[in-house]
């Protein structure tokens, strides 16, 4: 295995990353605590001045530069973090920078980025495909090459992070992380190991795009087929070659995520901490239901915030509908006067909140016989909606649960 990264490094890092990071200092969270089990904190890099943890790596790793190779230019890819990371501090050190993102990323990271002073190029469905145009180009015009996260320098960056949770909680037991390409995770983990080797740092990947637990499987590093989620910042086929063997010596365990679990856990951010938290960075959130330790000290890792709102639009809906404070549902009416209403005050009577009626006289020839009226309403959760639709049924009518949209 490479030789580990150092103590020395990452107090030099701290130091240098500490000019253009904010304070991020661990917030308590009685509500997550109370659902898993254990005392949880949560470390908001969503509020860093670029809306996620990337510029740790990527200014400490610029500041490490020659002259020659900033003034060469600097190319990178990303999904959005580590680009917004990379332009911020080029425009810092008055370098150009170029950013290869893939042409999915969210219109707000792609905006931010150019807003810091960089030049964008959507290319690629994916990170993977984005990162091998930008050495493409990094060896064609002669740039210099910041990697996202397979860089042990910029890997020292990130774990910055660990510093300022160790000195907020020395008794830190439990550290969750996200993961996409590793280089995160391999900063945390390894300074959290030089700290106190008895500290568990648990990487968290979504189901779809789960490349370190495959790779940790072969004990090899694997490229996926394909990835498919919610959690772009994290959407990676292949973890980094460079940091793998960092994360096979440190990280203790890995979760992976289901998209639906994300969606929960962002209505679960918003209600209770009133903060926005992008798909990626609620990985370690939504993580704690799986956590099979109790009462222990945990830290959640928020690696950003830069979402969307339409993005954040079907988020929010998703997560009402899935825990069933949207639903949809159908009656069979007769054609005549009264019924309408007579259904309408039912729901009302149990305090439903009706958002739309659709009234639909020609689903059978026989009008006459029956026609078919879908409604969508609010609830207050699972509980009510049930109540609602007793009370529909005690009424004579057969309610029949279609799919819920807005």
């Amino acid at each position: 295995m490479k030789k580990m990264l150092t103590l020395e490094a990452f107090e030099q890092a701290s130091e240098i990353v500490r000019k253009v990071t904010n304070d991020t200092s661990l917030m308590y969270s009685d509500y997550f605590s109370s659902i898993c089990g254990n005392k949880v904190y949560l470390k908001p890099e969503n509020m860093q001045v670029t809306g996620a943890y990337k510029i740790r790596g990527a200014y400490y790793k610029i500041s490490t530069m020659s002259k020659e190779d900033r003034a060469k230019g600097l190319i990178t890819a990303s999904a959005g973090n580590h680009a917004q990371g990379v332009a911020y501090a080029a425009k810092k050190y008055g370098c150009k920078a170029t950013i290869v993102m893939p042409t999915t990323t969210p219109l707000i990271k792609v905006n931010r980025t150019r807003s810091y002073g960089a030049d964008v190029i959507l290319q690629g469905d994916v990170y993977d495909e984005s990162c091998n145009y930008a050495m493409k180009l990094a060896k064609e015009q002669g740039y210099t090459f910041v990697h996202p996260f397979d860089d042990p320098t910029v890997a020292t960056g990130q774990g910055t992070i660990m510093m300022e949770i160790f000195k907020d909680l020395p008794l830190v037991e439990y550290v969750l992380v996200p993961i996409g390409g590793g280089g995160l995770a391999t900063g945390v983990s390894t300074l959290a190991k030089l700290l106190n080797p008895n500290i568990k740092v648990i990487g968290v990947e979504p189901a779809g795009a789960a490349c370190l637990k495959e790779s940790f499987k072969e004990g090899k590093v694997v490229t996926l087929p394909s990835v498919s989620t919610i959690a772009d910042g994290t959407a990676v086929k292949t973890p980094g070659e460079n940091v793998f063997p960092y994360l096979q010596h440190n990280i203790d365990d890995i979760i992976t995520v289901e998209d639906d679990e994300l969606i929960v856990a962002f209505l679960d951010m918003v209600e209770n901490h009133k903060m926005i938290v992008e798909n990626s960075g609620l990985l370690t959130v939504a993580a704690l239901k799986h956590l099979k330790c109790r009462g222990k000290r945990v830290v959640s890792v928020l690696s950003g915030g830069n979402m969307d709102v339409i993005t954040m639009s079907s988020v929010v809906q998703h997560g009402l509908i899935q825990r069933d404070r949207i639903f949809t549902f159908s009656v069979m009416l007769p054609d005549k006067p009264g019924e309408l209403v007579r259904v309408a005050t039912l729901i009302a009577e149990n305090q439903g909140n009706v958002i739309r009626l659709d009234h639909n006289q020609f689903v059978s020839t026989n009008r006459n016989a029956a026609v078919k009226l879908t409604i969508t309403l609010e609830a207050f959760g699972t509980e009510h909606k049930q109540k609602i639709l007793e009370a529909v049924s005690a009424a004579g009518y057969t309610a029949a649960l279609e799919n819920a949209t807005l």
